[in-house]
């Protein structure tokens, strides 16, 4: 069962981050990141900020990057900064001003992040492990 968007209507502005495990609709103003499966920008909506989410579909304006499996742009879109996906659309009349990157698993590009905190992690794990057991008699 599909759930319904949440909606940052036009007149609405947001500082800070927003979390979703849905959908997003953004027509107002978002200056923070978004973390969501879906994500559209509707052309009077705004986003300053990182998006990282499944499928973006953009027709108003985005300043940051953008990390997604699917990425369309629409000719209404403005687009400033980066774009890593595995797939891209841009319609004729979009604007888009930075590098587009394509990766085959775009959940390749957060392994590194994982690694770093598991080795972390490591050096508490390997003293725990390195204490002699006493045996209480």
């Amino acid at each position: 069962m599909k759930s319904v968007p949440s909606i940052v209507s036009a007149d609405l502005t947001i500082t800070g981050d927003l979390v979703s495990r849905g959908e997003i609709q953004v027509d107002g103003t978002i200056e923070g990141d978004i973390e969501c499966r879906t994500l559209v920008i509707g052309s009077q909506g705004s986003v300053t900020g990182e998006i990282t989410a499944e499928d973006v579909r953009i027709h108003g304006s985005v300043s940051g990057q953008v990390r997604a499996k699917s990425v369309f742009l629409a000719a209404t879109a403005h687009m400033v900064g980066d774009i890593t996906h595995e797939s891209l659309a841009i319609e004729p009349g979009a604007f888009m001003e930075g590098h587009c990157r394509r990766m085959p698993d775009i959940s390749a590009a957060t392994a590194p992040l994982v690694l770093a905190d598991v080795k972390k992690a490591e050096p508490e794990d390997k003293a725990k492990a390195a204490e002699p057991e006493t045996a209480l008699g």
